[in-house]
């Protein structure tokens, strides 16, 4: 299985008076990983709303937090989509710094019609280029 990768850097705003990262920001952190495979894979979340009615929102995720990131790591945030079906999508993510693993989590994704925040079938468009990086 395929998956995406994406680097980011820890700044000062994303940690605690003792210099580490604050638990809620991995969960930033994965949010952006998944909206940049969306990208790379030529998906827009805004042009996905204003052209489909599209949008994703996570549904669930189940956390490990496993060692602490810290100011100034270079980490990088390892995204796979596991299953993709219906009007949900489920990805595996990790943090690592280095080879270290930080922290991963599961996280279903819900496919919402945007006009009623109701769940919608992922869009056969959308499907067929996600089922081509699995």
């Amino acid at each position: 299985m395929n998956y995406f990768e994406w680097p980011i850097r820890i700044y000062y705003e994303d940690t605690d008076s003792g210099g580490v990262v604050y638990h809620s920001n991995y969960l930033n952190f994965m949010e952006r990983a998944r909206t940049e495979w969306l990208r790379s894979l030529g998906f827009e979340q805004d042009k996905l709303i204003s052209d489909h009615q599209c949008l994703f929102a996570v549904h669930s995720m189940q956390l490990n937090f496993r060692r602490p990131a810290r100011f100034n790591d270079a980490l990088l945030i390892r995204s796979q989509l596991v299953r993709a079906a219906g009007a949900s999508m489920t990805f595996e993510q990790k943090i690592f710094r280095i080879d270290e693993l930080l922290c991963e989590a599961t996280v279903k994704i819900a496919c919402l019609d945007s006009n009623r925040f109701r769940p919608m079938s992922i869009p056969p468009f959308i499907l067929m280029e996600i089922q081509g990086e699995r």
